[in-house]
Protein backbone atom coordinates (compact mmCIF):
# COMPACT_ATOMS: atom_id res chain seq x y z
CA UNK A 1 0.00 0.00 0.00
CA UNK A 2 1.15 3.75 -0.50
CA UNK A 3 -0.64 6.98 0.40
CA UNK A 4 -1.49 9.42 -2.66
CA UNK A 5 -3.29 12.60 -2.58
CA UNK A 6 -5.82 14.49 -4.63
CA UNK A 7 -7.59 17.70 -4.38
CA UNK A 8 -10.68 19.94 -5.82
CA UNK A 9 -12.00 23.59 -5.40
CA UNK A 10 -14.80 24.37 -4.70
CA UNK A 11 -17.05 26.71 -6.91
CA UNK A 12 -16.89 29.34 -4.90
CA UNK A 13 -12.52 29.27 -4.58
CA UNK A 14 -11.04 32.62 -6.03
CA UNK A 15 -9.30 31.29 -8.90
CA UNK A 16 -12.35 28.54 -9.92
CA UNK A 17 -15.04 32.07 -9.87
CA UNK A 18 -12.14 33.91 -12.77
CA UNK A 19 -12.37 30.53 -14.44
CA UNK A 20 -16.03 30.59 -14.44
CA UNK A 21 -15.90 34.60 -15.66
CA UNK A 22 -13.81 33.73 -18.60
CA UNK A 23 -15.80 31.05 -20.01
CA UNK A 24 -19.52 32.81 -19.25
CA UNK A 25 -17.67 35.46 -21.30
CA UNK A 26 -16.47 33.05 -23.86
CA UNK A 27 -20.14 31.75 -24.35
CA UNK A 28 -21.65 35.12 -24.42
CA UNK A 29 -19.10 35.42 -27.29
CA UNK A 30 -19.66 31.61 -29.67
CA UNK A 31 -23.39 32.42 -29.10
CA UNK A 32 -23.28 35.30 -31.52
CA UNK A 33 -20.51 34.81 -33.52
CA UNK A 34 -19.34 30.89 -33.84
CA UNK A 35 -15.67 32.07 -35.44
CA UNK A 36 -14.77 33.98 -32.26
CA UNK A 37 -11.39 33.89 -31.71
CA UNK A 38 -11.00 34.11 -27.48
CA UNK A 39 -8.22 33.98 -24.91
CA UNK A 40 -9.74 35.70 -22.11
CA UNK A 41 -7.73 35.80 -18.62
CA UNK A 42 -9.51 37.27 -15.36
CA UNK A 43 -7.82 38.43 -12.37
CA UNK A 44 -9.78 39.15 -9.38
CA UNK A 45 -9.08 40.93 -6.39
CA UNK A 46 -10.26 43.43 -3.30
CA UNK A 47 -13.31 45.48 -4.96
CA UNK A 48 -11.99 44.81 -8.23
CA UNK A 49 -11.99 42.39 -11.12
CA UNK A 50 -9.40 42.89 -13.99
CA UNK A 51 -10.70 41.18 -17.65
CA UNK A 52 -7.75 41.14 -19.72
CA UNK A 53 -6.86 38.43 -23.41
CA UNK A 54 -7.34 39.21 -26.72
CA UNK A 55 -10.69 38.31 -28.41
CA UNK A 56 -11.61 38.94 -32.62
CA UNK A 57 -15.30 38.50 -32.47
CA UNK A 58 -18.59 40.13 -34.05
CA UNK A 59 -20.49 39.25 -31.55
CA UNK A 60 -21.25 42.16 -29.04
CA UNK A 61 -20.99 41.36 -25.17
CA UNK A 62 -21.41 43.36 -22.11
CA UNK A 63 -18.41 42.32 -19.92
CA UNK A 64 -19.58 43.96 -17.06
CA UNK A 65 -23.03 42.35 -16.90
CA UNK A 66 -21.85 38.89 -17.33
CA UNK A 67 -18.89 39.15 -14.77
CA UNK A 68 -21.74 40.21 -11.91
CA UNK A 69 -23.84 37.51 -13.28
CA UNK A 70 -21.50 35.00 -12.62
CA UNK A 71 -20.79 36.58 -9.38
CA UNK A 72 -24.44 36.79 -7.88
CA UNK A 73 -24.98 32.86 -9.47
CA UNK A 74 -22.05 31.66 -7.25
CA UNK A 75 -22.92 33.13 -4.19
CA UNK A 76 -21.31 36.69 -4.26
CA UNK A 77 -22.42 40.17 -4.05
CA UNK A 78 -21.41 41.76 -7.36
CA UNK A 79 -20.16 45.39 -5.38
CA UNK A 80 -17.07 45.35 -7.87
CA UNK A 81 -15.23 47.59 -10.17
CA UNK A 82 -15.02 45.56 -13.34
CA UNK A 83 -11.92 46.79 -15.46
CA UNK A 84 -12.34 45.60 -19.18
CA UNK A 85 -9.08 45.45 -21.03
CA UNK A 86 -9.73 43.15 -23.50
CA UNK A 87 -7.70 44.02 -27.11
CA UNK A 88 -8.00 41.54 -30.43
CA UNK A 89 -5.99 38.85 -31.14
CA UNK A 90 -2.51 38.81 -32.84
CA UNK A 91 -2.97 39.34 -36.44
CA UNK A 92 0.16 37.16 -36.39
CA UNK A 93 -1.48 34.23 -35.00
CA UNK A 94 -4.02 34.63 -37.52
CA UNK A 95 -2.32 33.96 -40.08
CA UNK A 96 -1.88 30.54 -39.27
CA UNK A 97 -5.33 29.64 -37.39
CA UNK A 98 -7.69 31.12 -39.73
CA UNK A 99 -10.35 28.90 -40.78
CA UNK A 100 -8.76 28.50 -44.20
CA UNK A 101 -5.21 27.18 -42.35
CA UNK A 102 -7.06 25.63 -39.77
CA UNK A 103 -4.01 25.65 -37.59
CA UNK A 104 -3.36 25.02 -33.92
CA UNK A 105 -4.03 28.03 -31.73
CA UNK A 106 -0.32 27.45 -29.90
CA UNK A 107 2.42 25.00 -29.56
CA UNK A 108 1.33 22.57 -26.75
CA UNK A 109 1.31 19.15 -25.47
CA UNK A 110 -2.11 17.70 -23.94
CA UNK A 111 -2.86 14.99 -21.61
CA UNK A 112 -6.02 12.20 -21.40
CA UNK A 113 -6.69 9.72 -18.88
CA UNK A 114 -8.51 6.86 -18.23
CA UNK A 115 -8.81 4.47 -15.84
CA UNK A 116 -11.01 1.33 -15.08
CA UNK A 117 -11.62 2.39 -11.02
CA UNK A 118 -14.97 3.81 -11.99
CA UNK A 119 -17.39 3.14 -14.70
CA UNK A 120 -16.85 6.71 -15.57
CA UNK A 121 -13.64 5.69 -16.22
CA UNK A 122 -12.19 8.23 -13.25
CA UNK A 123 -10.73 8.11 -10.45
CA UNK A 124 -12.39 6.75 -7.54
CA UNK A 125 -10.95 9.69 -5.19
CA UNK A 126 -11.48 12.10 -8.36
CA UNK A 127 -15.27 11.33 -8.34
CA UNK A 128 -16.06 11.19 -4.54
CA UNK A 129 -14.62 15.06 -4.37
CA UNK A 130 -16.18 15.90 -7.89
CA UNK A 131 -19.61 15.15 -6.22
CA UNK A 132 -19.18 16.65 -2.55
CA UNK A 133 -18.04 19.58 -4.56
CA UNK A 134 -21.20 19.79 -6.02
CA UNK A 135 -23.25 18.26 -3.54
CA UNK A 136 -21.70 22.01 -1.49
CA UNK A 137 -22.55 23.90 -4.50
CA UNK A 138 -26.53 23.24 -3.46
CA UNK A 139 -25.75 23.25 0.38
CA UNK A 140 -25.08 26.89 0.52
CA UNK A 141 -27.54 27.93 -1.62
CA UNK A 142 -30.21 26.44 1.12
CA UNK A 143 -28.34 27.06 4.36
CA UNK A 144 -26.95 30.28 4.85
CA UNK A 145 -24.19 29.04 7.45
CA UNK A 146 -22.71 27.70 4.38
CA UNK A 147 -20.91 30.21 2.15
CA UNK A 148 -19.19 30.23 -0.99
CA UNK A 149 -15.54 29.47 -1.06
CA UNK A 150 -13.77 25.86 0.17
CA UNK A 151 -11.73 22.81 -0.90
CA UNK A 152 -11.41 19.41 -0.20
CA UNK A 153 -8.67 16.81 -0.02
CA UNK A 154 -8.42 13.13 0.09
CA UNK A 155 -5.16 10.87 1.15
CA UNK A 156 -5.73 7.68 0.56
CA UNK A 157 -4.26 4.26 0.94
CA UNK A 158 -3.71 2.85 -2.88
CA UNK A 159 -2.89 -0.74 -3.99
CA UNK A 160 -0.56 -1.84 -6.99
CA UNK A 161 -2.91 -1.08 -9.76
CA UNK A 162 -3.37 2.61 -8.12
CA UNK A 163 -6.93 1.80 -6.93
CA UNK A 164 -8.24 3.47 -4.16
CA UNK A 165 -8.51 1.03 -1.09
CA UNK A 166 -9.56 3.83 1.92
CA UNK A 167 -9.56 7.23 2.88
CA UNK A 168 -6.82 7.84 5.91
CA UNK A 169 -7.64 11.24 5.75
CA UNK A 170 -10.75 13.49 4.38
CA UNK A 171 -9.64 17.16 4.73
CA UNK A 172 -12.79 19.74 4.30
CA UNK A 173 -12.13 23.16 4.36
CA UNK A 174 -15.00 25.34 3.76
CA UNK A 175 -15.98 28.85 4.23
CA UNK A 176 -19.05 29.64 6.75
CA UNK A 177 -20.32 32.15 8.75
CA UNK A 178 -19.08 30.08 12.13
CA UNK A 179 -22.38 29.65 13.68
CA UNK A 180 -23.21 25.87 15.37
CA UNK A 181 -19.83 24.83 13.36
CA UNK A 182 -20.27 21.28 15.19
CA UNK A 183 -23.97 20.92 13.25
CA UNK A 184 -22.18 22.44 9.94
CA UNK A 185 -19.15 20.25 10.00
CA UNK A 186 -21.49 17.28 10.96
CA UNK A 187 -23.64 17.61 7.76
CA UNK A 188 -20.28 17.85 5.51
CA UNK A 189 -19.01 14.82 6.88
CA UNK A 190 -22.09 12.96 6.81
CA UNK A 191 -22.38 13.35 3.31
CA UNK A 192 -18.42 12.55 2.82
CA UNK A 193 -18.80 9.13 4.50
CA UNK A 194 -22.55 8.69 2.26
CA UNK A 195 -20.78 9.13 -0.78
CA UNK A 196 -17.70 7.70 0.15
CA UNK A 197 -19.93 4.45 0.78
CA UNK A 198 -21.02 4.42 -2.66
CA UNK A 199 -17.61 3.38 -3.84
CA UNK A 200 -17.11 1.12 -0.93
CA UNK A 201 -14.62 3.32 0.42
CA UNK A 202 -13.96 3.39 4.51
CA UNK A 203 -12.90 7.17 5.96
CA UNK A 204 -10.42 6.99 8.77
CA UNK A 205 -10.05 10.62 10.19
CA UNK A 206 -11.37 13.77 8.96
CA UNK A 207 -9.79 17.47 8.87
CA UNK A 208 -12.14 20.35 9.31
CA UNK A 209 -11.30 23.46 8.88
CA UNK A 210 -7.72 22.87 10.42
CA UNK A 211 -7.02 26.55 11.55
CA UNK A 212 -10.10 26.21 13.19
CA UNK A 213 -12.06 28.91 11.24
CA UNK A 214 -12.83 30.15 8.08
CA UNK A 215 -15.16 33.12 7.28
CA UNK A 216 -12.94 35.58 5.28
CA UNK A 217 -13.32 34.11 1.76
CA UNK A 218 -13.75 34.73 -1.95
CA UNK A 219 -11.80 37.42 -2.94
CA UNK A 220 -11.37 39.50 0.60
CA UNK A 221 -9.48 36.40 1.37
CA UNK A 222 -7.41 35.42 -1.77
CA UNK A 223 -6.68 37.09 -5.17
CA UNK A 224 -7.96 34.95 -7.72
CA UNK A 225 -6.90 34.07 -11.47
CA UNK A 226 -7.49 32.15 -14.42
CA UNK A 227 -5.80 29.04 -15.40
CA UNK A 228 -4.33 28.71 -11.58
CA UNK A 229 -6.09 25.19 -11.02
CA UNK A 230 -5.26 23.35 -14.18
CA UNK A 231 -4.61 19.96 -12.22
CA UNK A 232 -8.08 20.41 -10.72
CA UNK A 233 -9.36 20.78 -13.98
CA UNK A 234 -7.72 17.89 -15.37
CA UNK A 235 -6.84 14.87 -13.06
CA UNK A 236 -6.17 15.77 -9.70
CA UNK A 237 -2.67 14.65 -10.30
CA UNK A 238 -3.60 11.17 -11.05
CA UNK A 239 -2.44 11.52 -14.73
CA UNK A 240 -0.22 14.43 -16.20
CA UNK A 241 -1.13 17.38 -17.23
CA UNK A 242 0.33 19.59 -20.10
CA UNK A 243 1.20 23.83 -19.62
CA UNK A 244 -2.16 25.34 -20.99
CA UNK A 245 -5.32 25.85 -18.68
CA UNK A 246 -8.64 25.78 -20.59
CA UNK A 247 -10.49 28.53 -19.47
CA UNK A 248 -11.37 31.47 -21.38
CA UNK A 249 -9.67 29.67 -24.92
CA UNK A 250 -12.18 29.33 -28.25
CA UNK A 251 -11.70 25.24 -29.40
CA UNK A 252 -9.02 26.68 -31.77
CA UNK A 253 -6.81 26.65 -28.94
CA UNK A 254 -5.77 23.04 -28.36
CA UNK A 255 -4.54 23.39 -24.70
CA UNK A 256 -8.65 23.11 -24.36
CA UNK A 257 -9.42 20.89 -27.64
CA UNK A 258 -6.30 18.63 -27.56
CA UNK A 259 -6.74 17.67 -24.02
CA UNK A 260 -10.43 17.10 -25.02
CA UNK A 261 -10.13 15.07 -27.36
CA UNK A 262 -7.26 12.60 -25.59
CA UNK A 263 -9.35 12.10 -23.14
CA UNK A 264 -11.87 10.59 -24.89
CA UNK A 265 -9.50 7.93 -26.91
CA UNK A 266 -8.24 6.89 -23.98
CA UNK A 267 -11.80 5.74 -23.03
CA UNK A 268 -12.02 4.23 -26.37
CA UNK A 269 -8.88 2.27 -25.94
CA UNK A 270 -10.36 1.11 -22.09
CA UNK A 271 -13.37 0.07 -24.43
CA UNK A 272 -11.50 -1.52 -27.22
CA UNK A 273 -8.67 -3.55 -24.66
CA UNK A 274 -10.28 -5.36 -21.69
CA UNK A 275 -7.36 -6.47 -20.40
CA UNK A 276 -6.14 -2.55 -19.71
CA UNK A 277 -6.57 -0.65 -16.87
CA UNK A 278 -5.04 2.65 -17.06
CA UNK A 279 -4.62 4.51 -20.65
CA UNK A 280 -2.66 7.65 -21.01
CA UNK A 281 -2.66 9.98 -24.28
CA UNK A 282 -0.43 12.66 -25.00
CA UNK A 283 -1.01 14.81 -28.39
CA UNK A 284 1.39 17.63 -29.32
CA UNK A 285 0.47 20.47 -31.46
CA UNK A 286 2.67 23.59 -33.41
CA UNK A 287 1.33 26.90 -33.77
CA UNK A 288 0.02 26.79 -37.32
CA UNK A 289 -0.06 23.28 -38.17
CA UNK A 290 -3.76 21.77 -38.30
CA UNK A 291 -2.40 17.88 -37.64
CA UNK A 292 -0.42 16.93 -34.24
CA UNK A 293 3.07 16.36 -34.33
CA UNK A 294 3.01 13.67 -32.16
CA UNK A 295 0.20 10.90 -30.75
CA UNK A 296 1.43 8.68 -27.53
CA UNK A 297 -0.76 6.14 -25.92
CA UNK A 298 0.63 5.04 -22.74
CA UNK A 299 -0.92 1.68 -21.10
CA UNK A 300 -0.49 0.07 -17.74
CA UNK A 301 0.75 -2.88 -19.88
CA UNK A 302 2.70 -0.88 -21.95
CA UNK A 303 2.73 1.66 -25.25
CA UNK A 304 0.06 1.41 -27.83
CA UNK A 305 1.43 2.08 -31.36
CA UNK A 306 -0.90 4.86 -32.35
CA UNK A 307 -3.07 4.39 -35.68
CA UNK A 308 -2.04 6.50 -38.70
CA UNK A 309 -5.98 7.70 -39.06
CA UNK A 310 -6.14 9.34 -35.70
CA UNK A 311 -3.89 12.14 -37.22
CA UNK A 312 -6.56 13.19 -39.07
CA UNK A 313 -8.99 12.40 -36.60
CA UNK A 314 -6.56 15.04 -34.27
CA UNK A 315 -6.89 17.62 -36.49
CA UNK A 316 -8.18 20.72 -34.69
CA UNK A 317 -11.32 21.63 -37.45
CA UNK A 318 -11.95 17.43 -37.03
CA UNK A 319 -11.99 17.84 -33.26
CA UNK A 320 -14.55 20.96 -32.90
CA UNK A 321 -16.76 18.95 -34.97
CA UNK A 322 -16.30 15.43 -33.51
CA UNK A 323 -16.86 16.98 -30.13
CA UNK A 324 -19.38 19.96 -31.36
CA UNK A 325 -17.15 22.17 -29.54
CA UNK A 326 -19.03 25.64 -30.69
CA UNK A 327 -22.22 24.44 -29.21
CA UNK A 328 -21.45 23.39 -25.57
CA UNK A 329 -21.69 25.36 -22.64
CA UNK A 330 -18.07 26.14 -21.29
CA UNK A 331 -19.19 27.69 -18.37
CA UNK A 332 -20.48 24.45 -16.86
CA UNK A 333 -17.08 23.13 -17.62
CA UNK A 334 -15.43 25.25 -15.52
CA UNK A 335 -17.25 24.68 -12.13
CA UNK A 336 -16.24 21.25 -10.75
CA UNK A 337 -13.49 20.01 -12.80
CA UNK A 338 -13.83 19.94 -17.37
CA UNK A 339 -14.31 15.75 -17.04
CA UNK A 340 -16.83 14.32 -14.58
CA UNK A 341 -17.97 11.08 -17.15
Amino acid sequence: MKLYSNEIVFKGHPDKVCDQISDALLDAYLKDDKQSRCGIEVVGGKGIIFVTGEVTSKAKVDVEKIVKRVLRDIGYNDNYEIINNLGVQSKDIALGTNDIIGGAGDNGMMFGFATRETNKYLPKAMVILQELSMFYDELHKKDKRFLPDGKAEITGYYDEKDYLIKIKDFTICYQNTEEEREKTDKILMDEAIKIANKYNVLIENFLINPTGKFQIGGFEGDAGLTGRKIVVDSYQSFARVGGGAFSGKDPTKVDRSGAYIARKIAKEILDKNKDINTCEVQISYAIGIDKPLSINIKTDKGYIKTPTNLYDRCKVKNIIKELDLLNICYEQKAMFGHFID
